[in-house]
This record gives C-alpha cells, sequence and structure tokens, in this order.
C-alpha cells in the first residue's frame, strides 16, 4: 500500500473540500446569517489545514493501483462526511455530532433520510449545504475533482472505477479525466434545465436551487416540511418526476445521444427495463388505490411520483404513503432493493445487476436441462467475461450478508419489523424515506446513537457499492501486496 501517496491525494480532496464551503457561507452572507458564515469558514479552515499537512510529503512515484484507488474513495468520503457535518454543529442547529454525520453522509451518499424535525426552522445557509451535498455526492465526490484535477489516465480510471455505480466502468472516451468533465457537462445541463422549468412553474429562486440539487442528485432533501406537496403543483410534480427519471438513466445514453449513436440506445436492455417497471408498478398502485381518490388525474400522478421517487432512489414525497393499503406499500418496498440504472445518480441493488442474475439464473437452468451445451452469459447481445459474472455473484451475497447484520442491529430499537426493514432498506439503498415512524411524514430523530451509526455506514456502503468502505476496515489491505 503507497500510504504517502493515499494520504497525498486525500489531502488534495479536503483541500477542494474547503473551497466548497465557500459557496454555502456566501448563501449565509447574502441572508445576513453570520453566524453561519463564520461556521463554514471555520469549518473550511480546519479542512484546508488537514489537507495541506497531508500534502506535504508527496511521492515522487503517483501512480495508483486499484488498491488504492478504492481505499482513497473510502477516506475521502468518511473524512468529507465528518467534517461536512461541522457546520451543522458549530452553528448549533443540530445539537447531537451524530446527528450532524448522520444528515451529511446522507447528503453526500443522496440518500435523504433526515433526523430533522422541523426542516423550516433551519437557516437558509445550511439548508444550502445540506442539498449542496447531494448535488456533490450525486456524481461522486472523486468524479466532481477528477473534472478539476488533472490526473493521469491510469488514475483516473481506477478512482472511477471505485465510485461510479454499476458492475461495468464503461469508458465514454479513451482518457479518464475527460470521462469526468463529459458526464459533469451533462450533469449540469440537465441541472440548469430543471432549474429553468421549476422557475417556470413559480416555484421561488431559492427552492428551485435546492430542489435541483437534490433532483439532480436523486437524494430528495427539501426546503418545506411537506416536501414537494407544499407548492400543491400539478405541473411541479410532473417535472419533478421526469427529471428524477432522466438522472436515474445510466449516462452513457445521453453520451450516445451527443454522439448520434441511437443504435446503441434501441438495444440498450436496462433503460428499457427500468421504465417497464416504473410503469407496471404505477399501473398496479392506481388501481390498488383507486378508492382514495375521485380524480383520476390525481391517482396517476400520485401513484407514478411516488414509484419515481423510490426506484430512482430520490425519496420526494407527495403523498403519505403509509397510509395506503398493505399492496402498495410492499411494491414500495421492493422497489427500495431495485434501485436505478448503473452510471447515473441513482441508488438501489441496480438493474444491470438484476438483468445479469436473471440470465446467469436462466444459463443455469439451461446447463441442467443440457449439461453439454456451452452458454456464455450476454447482455445486449454482448458477452460477459467471468469477472463480471462472478463480481455481481460476489456482490449479491455481500449485500444479503451486510442487509440482514444491519437489521439485526436495528431492531435493538425495539420497532416494529416493517420499520425495522424499511430502515434499512432505504438507507442501505439510498432512497431517504422508510415506513412507518421513519415514513415520508416522520423522521429519523429517535433512533438510538447505535442505530445512527449503523445506518450512516449502511448510506456509505450503499453508495460506494460495499468494498471500498469494507477494504478500509480490513487491516490487512494495508500490508498485503497485490494490485
Amino acid at each position: 500500500m503507497k500510504k504517502k501517496l493515499v494520504f497525498s491525494v486525500l489531502g488534495k480532496f479536503l483541500i477542494l473540500e474547503s473551497v466548497l464551503l465557500f459557496l454555502p457561507a456566501l448563501c449565509s452572507l447574502i441572508y445576513k446569517e453570520y453566524n453561519n458564515v463564520i461556521s463554514f469558514l471555520i469549518t473550511a479552515s480546519i479542512s484546508s489545514a488537514i489537507g495541506s499537512i497531508l500534502c506535504i510529503k508527496a511521492p515522487k512515484n503517483s501512480e495508483l493501483y486499484a488498491k488504492e484507488g478504492l481505499v482513497i474513495i473510502g477516506l475521502v468520503w468518511l473524512s468529507w462526511s465528518l467534517i461536512g457535518a461541522l457546520p451543522f454543529y458549530l452553528s448549533g442547529e443540530i445539537p447531537s455530532y451524530i446527528d450532524c454525520i448522520f444528515e451529511t453522509v446522507s447528503g453526500f451518499t443522496t440518500t435523504g433520510a433526515t433526523i430533522l424535525t422541523n426542516i423550516e426552522k433551519m437557516s437558509k445557509g445550511m439548508l444550502f449545504w445540506r442539498s449542496f451535498t447531494h448535488w456533490i455526492g450525486g456524481m461522486g465526490v472523486l468524479v466532481f475533482a477528477m473534472a478539476i484535477i488533472p490526473l493521469s489516465d491510469k488514475n483516473a480510471i481506477h478512482l472511477m472505477r471505485a465510485e461510479v455505480p454499476g458492475p461495468v466502468v464503461s469508458k465514454l472516451v479513451p482518457r479518464g479525466t475527460h470521462n469526468a468533465k463529459i458526464l459533469y457537462g451533462i450533469y449540469i445541463g440537465l441541472c440548469i434545465v430543471e432549474f429553468i422549468f421549476l422557475k417556470l412553474g413559480g416555484m421561488p429562486i431559492y427552492d428551485s436551487i435546492i430542489h435541483t440539487f437534490s433532483t439532480a442528485g436523486t437524494g430528495g432533501f427539501s426546503c418545506k416540511n411537506a416536501s414537494i406537496a407544499a407548492y400543491n403543483s400539478a405541473y411541479i410534480e410532473w417535472v419533478i418526476i421526469i427529471f428524477m427519471f432522466l438522472f436515474s438513466l445510466n449516462f452513457n445514453l445521453y453520451y450516445f445521444i451527443i454522439i448520434k449513436r441511437f443504435a446503441a440506445i434501441k438495444k440498450n436492455s436496462e433503460w428499457k427495463l427500468f421504465a417497464g417497471i416504473v410503469c407496471i408498478s404505477s399501473f398496479l398502485i392506481a388501481v390498488s388505490l383507486r378508492q382514495y381518490y375521485q380524480n383520476i388525474g390525481d391517482l396517476i400522478r400520485t401513484s407514478v411520483f411516488q414509484v419515481v421517487s423510490v426506484m430512482s432512489t430520490t425519496g420526494f414525497c407527495t403523498a403519505d404513503f403509509n397510509l395506503w393499503n398493505g399492496f402498495s406499500k410492499t411494491i414500495l418496498l421492493l422497489l427500495m432493493f431495485v434501485g436505478a440504472c448503473a452510471g447515473s445518480t441513482g441508488g438501489g441493488f441496480k438493474i444491470i445487476r438484476i438483468i445479469i442474475l436473471s440470465k446467469i439464473t436462466s444459463k443455469t437452468i439451461y446447463k441442467l436441462i443440457s449439461p453439454k451445451s456451452v452458454n456464455n452469459v450476454k447482455v445486449d447481445g454482448n458477452p460477459l467475461d467471468d469477472e463480471t459474472v462472478k463480481s455481481v455473484t460476489g456482490y449479491l451475497i455481500v449485500y444479503v450478508m451486510i442487509l440482514f447484520a444491519s437489521i439485526f442491529l436495528i431492531s435493538t430499537n425495539n420497532l416494529n419489523i416493517e420499520e425495522t426493514i424499511s430502515s434499512v432498506a432505504t438507507c442501505f439503498n439510498n432512497v431517504g424515506p422508510g415506513l412507518g415512524m421513519i415514513g415520508p411524514v416522520g423522521n429519523f430523530h429517535s433512533l438510538s446513537v447505535l442505530s445512527k451509526i449503523v445506518l450512516s455506514l449502511d448510506m456509505l456502503l450503499g453508495r460506494l457499492e460495499i468494498f471500498p468502505i469494507l477494504l478500509i476496515l480490513i487491516p490487512i489491505i494495508w500490508k498485503k501486496k497485490f494490485i
């Protein structure tokens, strides 16, 4: 393990975080929240000081390998969360540092779970920072940094492989840093369009910025206690639905549109399955809830909104689905595990892994029937290598193990089974609201310190797809020599 290199790179990203903290400080200054300005500046100074110390002994050999890439990802996300929690704590707006960490981790991982009992009591600057963490974490902390910090192609691809969600990292173009710039170009472009549409719908400028940040990161933090329902606007709800859907798709699709490779889009099974699940789930929920709504338009819009919100792992709410029947809540709970497309800002298990696992299952059954047959696992006509197939099955095993372990630990809170399972499901899959007391009109405030720590780790494990966080918790990887 190249420790000096790891800490040197970590230092650069801590300095970058200190720079980003000036934006919410500026927002606080605009709204004359001078105590918050001081809190952000103190945090920025701490982050910059630690980063500068770590950068002092930068090694001459700056080549990263896969192991270093994974460790850097884990350390950066942990350190950014711990430092990013300080403004909430120093300002006194969230008195408990554990709660501050929970809220910040939820922000960076784009989960949207909250411990706040009255969001509208929070200051403008803190709510801005809270949603800004969604925007940063949506595309990825290191992908963001790679777009503005020059890195070698070898180093860039190891960092992208560790942070970009999904079983396979597809290079859009030969250079990794160029990839990051393309991804963020698309990301920012979609954000600008959404902001304009929200503003045209009558949403104030500040609110439009907050909800654009949250939609882009598929996070779900709002500046209103009632979330999107507070605006009572069908137009705004449909705008949010459309952009939640768009940000949940693999960003490769947008690049293919730019370079006019429409054939690649047509044969892509991932976005088709994602759209199909959204349509079928929305229809089933609408049918089961038809007795609750007199207006068919409200019924369809509410059903589609909650399905897209949960499946995209955004977590915005326009209805308290705790009041829905068991059938509808079961569908939403299952959708928490499904998640969005790989290479998007959404969380969950990912559509592509479900496709690959279904292919593996069908091939296994066919092999039992015809033992001598040789059939490769193919997705969209392309054969998958053994490494990818093994990584998906291995990920499923570790995913289930962590899920069960977390449910066991959270059960010590004496929540009912619905609340226990949904709290883990919503945090591990970066969704946001769960069921029961942690539902769309509830929060995680009353949970124990142990539960908040466990769920914070679950959010990080889910966002980074388990292995970067697990690796830094296993001391042997700091000593063992492998690439």
